[in-house]
C-alpha cells in the first residue's frame, strides 16, 4: 500500500516517539516500504539570535541530533530492509513537507502533542502538516 513512509522524531522526546515509531515500523513491515526517519532542529528565528551563538554552532547541533537518531532508531528499526535517518534545520512542519515531496513519501506518520487539551488539539506541527500533505498523514496519540 505504501512505497515510502516518513516518520517525524523529535529528539528531545524520544519517549513521545514510541508510539509513532511503532507504527511506523508496522506499516513499513506490512507492505515492505521504505521508511525515512525524520528530525527537525528548529532555526533560530532570527540571524541575530544565530549569530549569538556563533560559528559552528548549527553543524554541531545538527550533528548531535543525527547521533542521537541515529543511536536511537538504529536497533529499534534493525528488522527492516531498509532504513534512512535525516537531520535537517529550519521551520518544522515546512521542512517535513519538503522531505516528503523529495523522497516520494506515500505516507507521513507524526506523533500528536501532549497538551492539556489533548482532546482538541493535535499540536501547531502535525495539524500543519496533515493540512498541507498531499499524502497520507497518520497522527498517533
Amino acid at each position: 500500500m505504501f512505497k515510502t513512509i516518513l516518520l517525524t522524531v523529535d529528539v528531545n522526546d524520544f519517549k513521545g516517539a514510541e508510539r509513532p515509531a511503532e507504527v511506523a515500523m508496522q506499516m513499513a513491515q506490512a507492505d515492505g516500504s521504505a521508511l525515512h526517519v525524520m528530525n527537525v532542529v528548529p532555526d533560530y528565528g532570527m540571524a541575530i539570535v544565530g549569530s549569538f551563538f556563533g560559528p559552528g554552532h548549527s553543524k554541531k547541533i545538527l550533528t548531535e541530533a543525527r547521533t542521537a537518531l541515529e543511536t536511537w532508531g538504529k536497533d529499534r528499526f534493525a528488522d527492516l530492509p531498509e532504513v534512512h535517518f535525516l537531520v535537517d534545520q529550519g521551520t518544522i512542519y515546512d521542512r517535513v513537507l519538503q522531505e516528503a515531496e523529495i523522497i516520494g513519501a506515500d505516507a507521513i506518520v507524526v506523533g500528536a502533542h501532549k497538551s492539556q487539551l489533548q482532546d482538541y488539539l493535535i499540536g501547531p506541527n502535525a495539524a500543519r502538516i496533515a493540512r498541507h500533505a498531499t499524502q497520507s498523514v497518520f497522527v498517533i496519540r
